[in-house]
């Protein structure tokens, strides 16, 4: 990967609304030659999705937010990616990750109401032959996501900068 690729994703990351005019701009180059390449990055699967960080609070909308952290067996030949791709499948699921430590999957998963994510828990999460144990914690409030405080009006991202 380039540089320049390098320096057009951090600017995405940072702000996925950035035109490809504005990223240019800022890295002092042709503005066909940035829409190259995030063409080409989103094509080799690099760049996945763009999305908005939402402050959840201020949407009057309820929901639970939890982490739930999965021991489980891994599988001969596959170790942990079919676990991981069975449990990724449930549209509930907003991440899953391969952990170190005492528990081998973090889930994050996003419901209705707490009775959901027991369910989730009980009838789905625990019948998959490979997890051997979960421990479920429930996200009460965020106070930062993706490098953004929210809850702060004069402090909105990670370096202080408004």
């Amino acid at each position: 990967m380039t540089q320049l690729e390098k320096k057009v994703i951090a600017l995405l990351k940072d702000d996925a609304r950035r035109s490809y005019s504005e990223i240019a701009t800022l890295l002092g180059v042709e503005e066909n030659q940035i829409k190259t390449i995030v063409t080409d990055l989103e094509k080799q699967g690099i760049i996945v999705k763009y999305s908005a960080i939402i402050n959840t609070e201020k949407t009057g909308e309820d929901y639970v937010d939890a982490l739930i952290e999965v021991k489980c067996t891994p599988q001969a030949r596959s170790g942990f990616d079919a676990i991981a791709k069975e449990i990724y499948k449930f549209p509930e699921v907003k991440s899953v990750y391969l952990m170190s430590g005492t528990y081998d999957l973090c889930i994050q998963l996003e419901s209705k109401t707490v009775r959901d994510v027991s369910l989730f828990v009980s009838e789905r999460l625990s019948t998959i032959d490979s997890v051997t144990g979960t421990a479920t914690h429930f996200i009460m409030k965020q106070y930062k996501e993706g490098g953004v405080v929210l809850n702060d009006e004069t402090d909105r991202r990670s370096d202080g900068n408004t």
